[in-house]
């Protein structure tokens, strides 16, 4: 790390958790945030913020006015322009020594995989089950981690998945017979702005604990927030001897 890097994250590195080695095990790391709306919006800022040395963002929408209540990674002035790229101006404005990838479109098959295989994590933050699903098996058949949010209403969860381990469950363990993404549309069933920056920056905090190995990760299990009373739960969760892709089945 050169001067400029050991002030910007002097807070940080002084932690013991961290220190110099954990610091630069962060600027080394490259991180693959899928989805870049309200959970996106703030895993994407506070990984540039502490330092993730390279961002490759994944989305293929664009930001519309109603994004604008709990996607803080875009504003007014970007109305219309593609997420990935309203997201990429402002983490540089946050840490212009981030490297940015952006990728403007939805990743599928072989380009998914290769995008996971290239990550040191993968953090999901989409709205689909059917992409979810995706993006679990790649990170399985790759052995990348995975660490996934969700909110709806006014409720949220992070899970952590992580195939390097053998006894850590996958997304499809805990959804065994499908989800119905009905239930998952902020569109149709609406979300309090602040639930979203509570779900994603849990999930950037797991991603930081994963590349840099302190603390205990939520691999195995499953932390739910009930925002209407705020209350925190942490549920284990087990693997799946018989999931899809997985278990032993796989």
């Amino acid at each position: 790390m050169n001067d400029s890097q050991l002030l910007r994250y002097s807070r940080q590195i002084m932690l013991p958790e961290v220190d110099v080695d954990g610091q630069e095990k962060l600027l080394a790391a490259r991180v693959l945030v899928i989805g870049l709306g309200g959970l996106g919006s703030p895993v994407a800022l506070y990984l540039a913020a502490a330092g993730v040395g390279e961002l490759v963002l994944s989305d293929f929408d664009e930001v519309d006015l109603s994004n604008l209540q709990r996607q803080i990674a875009h504003g007014q002035d970007d109305i219309g322009r593609p997420k990935v790229e309203s997201a990429r101006d402002q983490i540089l404005q946050i840490n212009p020594d981030v490297r940015v990838t952006t990728l403007n479109q939805r990743l599928e098959e072989q380009e998914l995989l290769d995008q996971v295989a290239a990550a040191d994590v993968v953090v999901d933050c989409c709205d689909n089950f059917v992409t979810r699903f995706a993006i679990n098996e790649a990170c399985v058949r790759q052995q990348t981690p995975l660490v996934s949010g969700a909110a709806i209403r006014l409720e949220g969860q992070v899970n952590v998945f992580d195939s390097r381990n053998p006894d850590s469950p996958c997304y499809r363990c805990l959804f065994p017979d499908g989800g119905d993404d009905a239930a998952l549309t902020c569109a149709d069933s609406g979300v309090i702005a602040p639930l979203v920056g509570m779900i994603g920056t849990t999930q950037a905090l797991e991603t930081l604990k994963v590349i840099t190995g302190f603390g205990r990760s939520l691999v195995g299990r499953l932390l739910l927030l009930d925002a209407k009373y705020l209350e925190w739960r942490s549920l284990n969760l087990g693997k799946d001897p018989d999931c899809p892709v997985c278990g032993k089945s796989e």
